[in-house]
């Protein structure tokens, strides 16, 4: 079978159209273009009165099946560049380890919560978290998600999807250990099942997000992005031994309920709007 290159193609293993829900348009201007690559998603059930603790003002926790949801996903950015512009060399491409809850206006407008996301470019850090993105600044390793010669994998052109045999297994992951003196790390990886595309409602319900709310400089507010439907496949853990969610002040037990693989889509940022204020037209 072929796993489409992101942002899809013929073979692209997709949710169904009546499933995933229109992308909202983007407001002008787009202040970043970026690729997210070989994303793991592993989600566990919480209760809603504890995710209510953690939601910035004027939102709520948002429910599929009588719970909130808690998230730990890792991913590669790559060739995140200013506005519409190509990637920034170095600084554009790094890997990231996120903690994140799902958020709700009262309007039906989704998003999600950070509640820390691990990076190991330093500047990056620095900038984000001026502007009040809780980015941390850790050394993080990727498990390639498509090794040559594992699972009888063969890598095909650039550009051109990658192919793969069959009932070949091979673990995707990644390894976070933060600077300083707390020690607070992550090693997690998952076996994904290539030839089980993941269309449930629980898989949309987690990937179909299209923007964040956070807190910054007092107020709330929301950073639009759009993309096009993750492809999805289901997997199964292969490692999990992780302090991020709990040091991000939940715990949960026993295994992620959830648990997913993508090779990737693009996506884009659009302007972002503080709640309350008047929607751009």
């Amino acid at each position: 079978m072929t796993v489409p290159p992101p942002g899809g193609g013929p073979h692209a293993a997709r949710p169904a159209d009546c499933q995933w829900p229109h992308p909202p348009g983007l407001p002008a201007p787009v202040l970043s273009d970026q690729r997210w690559l070989d994303a793991v998603f592993l989600h566990w059930r919480i209760d809603v009165s504890l995710a209510a603790r953690f939601m910035p003002a004027g939102v709520r926790p948002d429910v599929f099946d009588g719970s909130s949801w808690m998230g730990l996903i890792g991913f590669r950015m790559e060739q995140a560049g200013v506005g519409r512009g190509p990637g920034i060399p170095y600084l554009g491409s790094f890997n990231e380890v996120n903690v994140r809850l799902y958020s709700r206006e009262p309007d039906g407008t989704r998003g999600v919560v950070f509640l820390s996301l691990d990076a190991n470019r330093l500047p990056v850090v620095m900038a984000t978290r001026a502007v009040g993105i809780p980015y941390v600044w850790s050394r993080i390793r990727r498990w390639p998600a498509f090794p040559v010669g594992a699972g009888g994998l063969q890598l095909s052109p650039p550009g051109a999807g990658t192919t793969v045999s069959d009932g070949g297994t091979f673990p995707v992951g990644y390894s976070v250990r933060r600077f300083g003196g707390a020690r607070v790390g992550s090693d997690f990886a998952v076996v994904p099942s290539l030839g089980a595309a993941a269309a449930d409602p629980l898989s949309v319900f987690l990937t179909a997000r299209f923007g964040m709310h956070g807190r910054f400089f007092g107020r709330t507010a929301f950073i639009p992005n759009t993309h096009s439907p993750w492809p999805l496949f289901d997997a199964a853990v292969h490692t999990l031994s992780d302090g991020l969610v709990e040091s991000a002040g939940i715990r949960v037990e026993g295994p992620p309920e959830s648990i997913l693989y993508s090779p990737g889509v693009q996506t884009r940022f659009g302007k972002p709007r503080l709640l309350g204020s008047q929607r751009p037209g």
